[in-house]
């Protein structure tokens, strides 16, 4: 039998697979079962942002997995340690203590537990079109029915919801019983949709003066890809918790929770814990993901390559477009119409592109690709939509 033939006969169909299989990675680029190659601007889901087969980080998790994978956090763990002493010195000012986990979901979870331990309160607002993971409470958290249904049973009910951008709709929804206000700079999977920074502003404000807790889901734009190490910063708001994962492993599963020392206290011996979260060879991984990350400076290549990227992008003449929008590397074309086919025609001519929230073609690439690589798809978009003109 084939991939297709056991993926088919042994695994859950929980999946929609592309009729794609690849051996191996360089750079911005992967390759198939029969040698093709295809630019990848998908990165894994927005994971691989320092690319395949780097050779630092190739050799530090090598390094790390010759020696030991696992101890569990019985134990001190020097790598989980050093991680966390680096992932402070890039992120918003007070925000120095970590809890290191496998997942986005898993720290959400985590960062809604710690809310409510913290504030002893008893609700959490999210917004409308989120996307929090699919646990039980981060699924709760997050405001899209689609993914929520069939499976309400399981879902809390503290959950309260706003319209994104709307600072009177969530000043409506909140109370003094709402443990925390949780967030996306960026809605991600709902279609790279973006609010103001007077809005993110507003959000701090009423979360202080309700003494509610302000959580930033950094799952997806975290570690560098709107151009700035975490998404809030373009807002220049300071969140009191943060929850990370995607990028930060450069293709490894970690994920991490991120707040003050005040805050992280409540979380003693006993209250929150996870056998495999914060290990050595994820933490290694992780470790010289945020060197490479620093060393290449590819925060500023994510900034500047996403201005003009975006900037061409807007210069094509299309009536199929309805919007171009993002930040840095996270880029959003809105199509009326052919989003699925432009993905089917970039694949056919070796582009990697992803389609979200049913009508946008999303670019998460490697942080590491270049102008030359984002001219590819942006003249086979051009020249793909230019038939429908």
């Amino acid at each position: 039998m084939n991939t297709k033939e056991k993926t088919l006969k042994f695994l859950f169909g929980n999946y929609g697979r592309m009729d794609v299989c690849f051996t191996h990675g360089n750079g911005a680029y992967l390759y198939d079962t029969e040698g093709k190659r295809y630019l990848d601007l998908v990165a894994g889901i927005a994971v691989n942002s320092i690319g395949y087969n780097h050779p630092k980080w190739a050799e530090a998790v090598s390094e790390q997995a010759s020696r030991m994978a696992h101890t569990s956090n019985l134990y001190q763990i020097k790598e989980q340690a050093d991680l966390a002493e680096k992932l402070a010195s890039v992120t918003p000012k007070g925000m120095t203590k970590s809890l290191f986990v496998n997942s986005g979901a898993e720290a959400n979870e985590g960062a809604l537990k710690l809310a409510v331990r913290y504030t002893k309160r008893g609700r959490v607002l999210s917004s409308l079109n989120s996307f929090h993971g699919r646990l039980a409470a981060s699924l709760g958290a997050t405001g899209q029915t689609k993914y929520q249904e069939s499976f309400e049973p399981l879902i809390p009910k503290c959950f309260d919801y706003f319209n994104f951008g709307n600072i009177e709709d969530m000043k409506s929804k909140i109370t003094k019983d709402t443990a925390a206000v949780i967030i996306e700079p960026i809605q991600a999977e709902g279609g790279v949709q973006l609010a103001s920074k007077e809005f993110f502003k507003a959000v701090r404000d009423v979360c202080d003066d309700n003494g509610t807790l302000m959580i930033v889901d950094e799952v997806q734009t975290g570690i560098g890809r709107t151009g700035k190490w975490f998404g809030i910063q373009n807002y220049d708001v300071v969140p009191d918790i943060m929850t990370l994962a995607k990028a930060l492993g450069g293709g490894i599963p970690i994920g991490a929770i991120v707040s003050t020392p005040e805050i992280s206290s409540v979380l003693v011996p006993g209250t929150h814990g996870t056998t495999f979260g914060g290990g050595p060879l994820a933490c290694a991984a992780a470790s010289a993901t945020l060197d490479i990350i620093k060393d290449e400076k590819l925060v500023q290549n994510a900034r500047t390559l996403g201005k003009k990227w975006m900037s061409d992008l807007k210069k094509i003449k299309s009536s199929d477009i309805a919007e171009v929008r993002g930040l840095g590397l996270i880029i959003g074309i809105e199509m009326k119409t052919h989003a699925n086919d432009v993905k089917e025609h970039a694949l056919k001519n070796g582009i990697l592109v992803n389609v979200c929230h049913s009508n946008t073609v999303r670019l998460i690439p490697p942080l590491i690709i270049d102008e030359n690589d984002a001219d590819k798809f942006t003249s086979l978009l051009s020249a793909f939509l230019s038939k429908y003109n």
